[in-house]
């Protein structure tokens, strides 16, 4: 369970992938095309922080044609949140 959420940290890591994914939060819709005409990214970083959120299922792509429409995997991010939030709760400060 501990190495599941260490996965998850580590794809939250990259500030660029947190772009990614409020860019795709706040369009509301599947992004088909390429989120580096949005973003500053390059194509390359691009594709490669979009391969470490898919892995992690915090997105999801389905190719269409030579497109692939990105949106939010929201099954997995509702299961995320709640144990995210349980997980940095339970850490007691020192005062």
């Amino acid at each position: 369970e501990l190495q599941d959420k260490a996965a998850v940290f580590k794809a939250l890591a990259h500030p660029a992938r947190l772009a990614i994914l409020q860019y795709i939060a706040a369009s509301e819709i599947c992004i088909s095309g390429d989120i580096s005409d949005e973003l500053p990214l390059s194509r390359t970083t691009d594709h490669q922080h979009l391969k470490e959120l898919k892995k992690m299922e915090l997105i999801q792509g389905e190719i269409d044609g030579v497109r692939t429409c990105y949106c939010l995997n929201t099954k997995r991010l509702d299961i995320i949140k709640p144990q995210l939030n349980g997980f940095l709760g339970s850490i007691k400060c020192c005062s």
